[in-house]
């Protein structure tokens, strides 16, 4: 009974049968798809297990971060404000909030140049690093990327966050805070109709803030392109889940007096992992319905890669040393994992395996800024050596040959000299120029 419930609901979902009811069919059968596979993905495990993660990193590296935030709003002045900042971000948790936040401050006051040794120094500036590096794998496990920046990008960018970040967050907190002390908007707020819409725009201005750091990250974060409208969809939505959890959560913290008397000392700590936990995985989960806006068709299979046959593995290794090819003969573009995804319409983690293949027996050959390029003159890459990668490479192998039949292995000799015979001593530039032709 059970099963066909399932199976009754699975077709109600993935089918068409809704959107025999017009526009409002067709908006709740999308709403329900993307409802269903955010839930199925977050009790997968994946997005829980690594938002654990990010927490247990968040309370190794939230000193050296701070530490180092602190130092950039000092030279621009601003290093006042990051006490407010930080009870503002912690304002869900009512009274304890304001305790853990006067402690994190009295900590970071306490790190000094000085203080810190050669160790100590390289282990803040690790840990500070750690953790935007941690949120970047995060966000290329959702978006299904497997072949991270190389080093020196992931520096910049890294750096790009640590110092800008800060000083953005502090600088719009600080322009609300003196939008709602300004006499204009002083003004505004006497007129019977102006002020109500003044007072909502104030209160709904640190869930938009929120929403466009979201945004934010989920452009600029992971090692692909994300477009626009589907970052701001999963800002708006993690935004609000957020807004709303918030709410939640201080609600349950100020009348969770029980927990108090079962933990006793321990109750701030526990309050405050949860409340961590809870905002890593809201910003993971933005950041998944970010990646099904962009890529529909992922919807219900979910993380299950794609199995592919032989066949194909062999039709992508041959496509994939096509394209690159015409690439270089061109001059004018370059192409890369990001690129090939794109063009082919499959998924870079499915095409990084192939590609790693080609690079291992030197018929690829990867730039400093990540652009694939042939791996030696194209009229020296026999169309059989590509071929040879998927079909002969890469075996996880066994602790013994297996025993082959005899008609087996002349049944197999066979297949191997068809496709020999069919490709013959056809090169990547004979491919490529009989294309042109």
């Amino acid at each position: 009974m059970i099963a066909r419930l399932r199976e009754r609901f699975e077709t109600l979902i993935w089918s068409d049968l809704l959107y025999q009811y017009g526009v409002a069919g067709r908006i709740l059968a999308n709403v329900l798809r993307y409802l269903v596979a955010l839930i199925r993905d977050m009790f997968a495990g994946g997005l829980m297990m690594r938002s654990m993660s990010l927490v247990y990193t968040t309370l190794l590296s939230v000193i050296p971060l701070l530490a180092f935030s602190f130092s950039v709003l000092k030279g621009f002045g601003y290093h006042n404000q990051l006490g407010p900042t930080l009870i503002t971000l912690l304002e869900p948790l009512g009274e304890q909030g304001v305790v853990i936040s006067q402690q994190i401050i009295d900590l970071v006051d306490n790190v000094k140049g000085g203080v810190l040794g050669g160790i100590s120094l390289a282990f803040f500036i690790y840990t500070a690093v750690s953790m935007v590096q941690k949120v970047e794998e995060s966000f290329n496990y959702v978006w299904h990327v497997a072949k991270r920046l190389n080093f020196a990008r992931r520096m910049v960018e890294y750096m790009v966050v640590l110092l800008i970040g800060p000083v953005v967050i502090v600088i719009a907190i600080g322009m609300i805070a003196s939008l709602k002390s300004n006499a204009i908007v002083q003004l505004f707020l006497g007129f019977e109709f102006l002020g109500p819409v003044i007072i909502a725009t104030s209160k709904l201005t640190p869930y938009l803030l929120v929403t466009g750091v979201f945004t934010f990250l989920y452009m600029y974060m992971p090692n692909t392109r994300v477009h626009f409208r589907s970052a701001l969809i999963g800002g708006l939505a993690a935004g609000f889940a957020w807004a709303s959890i918030s709410v939640i959560f201080a609600t349950f913290v100020m009348y969770s007096s029980r927990t108090q008397l079962i933990y006793s000392g321990f109750a701030v700590a526990i309050t405050t992992l949860i409340w961590l936990y809870m905002n890593w995985l809201i910003l993971l989960i933005g950041a998944q319905l970010a990646f099904y806006h962009q890529n529909p068709a992922y919807l219900r299979i979910g993380r299950r890669e794609p199995r592919l046959s032989n066949s194909m593995r062999e039709r992508l290794a041959l496509n994939v040393m096509f394209l690159i090819g015409c690439a270089f003969r061109e001059g004018k573009t370059s192409e890369t994992v990001r690129t090939l995804a794109h063009h082919m319409k499959m998924p870079s983690v499915t095409l990084t395996p192939i590609i790693a293949g080609l690079e291992a027996e030197h018929l690829v050959t990867s730039t400093e800024t990540e652009d694939l390029i042939p791996g030696r003159e194209m009229s020296r890459i026999k169309l059989a050596d590509i071929l040879a990668v998927v079909r002969e490479h890469g075996e996880t192998g066994s602790y013994r040959e297996p025993k082959w039949e005899k008609a087996i292995l002349s049944l197999g000799d066979d297949l191997d000299a068809s496709v020999a015979k069919t490709v013959g001593e056809q090169t990547l530039a004979d491919l490529l120029d009989k294309a042109e032709n």
